[in-house]
């Protein structure tokens, strides 16, 4: 059976001085800087999906427009039971 070794000694925080953070150490012309680049990353994000979105719309569009023009497809779609009037 394998002996146990003995935990380290954890060393004790001290709480006097909290750790400077990031936002802290920039400047505030670097962080206005920061939000406006991502600000305007968002803003491009949501344009390239609303432009995926109408794009999707329109060929949902065509394909529905072609199938209307095929005269086999909306025979097969019908509700009526053809074969009643034979």
């Amino acid at each position: 059976m394998a002996k146990k070794r003995p935990a380290p000694a954890r060393k004790p925080e001290t709480a006097e001085a909290p750790a400077a953070t990031l936002k802290d150490l920039l400047n505030a012309e670097t962080l206005g800087k920061l939000k406006a680049q991502a600000d305007a990353l968002k803003a491009e994000e949501a344009s390239r999906k609303e432009e995926k979105r109408r794009q999707e719309e329109e060929a949902r569009e065509a394909e529905r427009k072609r199938r209307e023009n095929d005269f086999e497809y909306l025979l097969n779609e019908s509700g009526m039971d053809w074969k009643k009037y034979k």
